[in-house]
């Protein structure tokens, strides 16, 4: 017989309500994906994907453009922030522009990750404006092979 755990299935339930309506605020990759342009709302920025083995949770950040030195990366249980600047053009002043599309400035983007993760054992590499991070789980979160008595 399975034992129940109600307080881990609420907090799936809970986990769960959250991701589907942070995709509907103005702002996030669901709703005003196009949107970086002043004057609109922000769009997550850099555009990620997450995925996991049976070991580690990769995440692929799309982010041409940036200094990777100026990148800041923080871990904390099962949140990965991600922060620094995208810089503009040099010696163009704002009203020499004929059109400005590509957007500029500080950036903050959190995202959830599905399990906890061994914060002191992750690894990032930037490469061809692509940061790859790789997170190792945390034992407890790796899914673990009973073996079964037989009598």
């Amino acid at each position: 017989m399975a034992t129940w755990y109600p307080f881990r299935d609420v907090d799936a339930i809970r986990r769960e309500i959250d991701r589907v309506f942070a995709g509907l605020e103005p702002g996030r990759s669901g709703w005003a994906r196009g949107a970086f342009l002043p004057g609109r709302s922000a769009r997550a920025y850099p555009l990620t994907n997450l995925a996991e083995d049976a070991d580690n949770v990769y995440v692929h950040a799309l982010a041409p453009g940036i200094d990777p030195e100026a990148l800041d990366i923080t871990v904390l249980r099962n949140t990965l922030t991600i922060s620094g600047a995208k810089l503009g053009p040099e010696g163009v002043k704002a009203e020499q522009f004929h059109r400005n599309e590509r957007a500029a400035g500080r950036f903050v983007r959190t995202v959830e990750l599905p399990v906890e993760v061994q914060a002191d054992q992750v690894s990032a590499a930037y490469t061809d404006g692509v940061l790859s991070i790789t997170l190792p789980k945390a034992e407890i979160a790796k899914p673990r092979q009973i073996q079964v008595a037989v009598r």
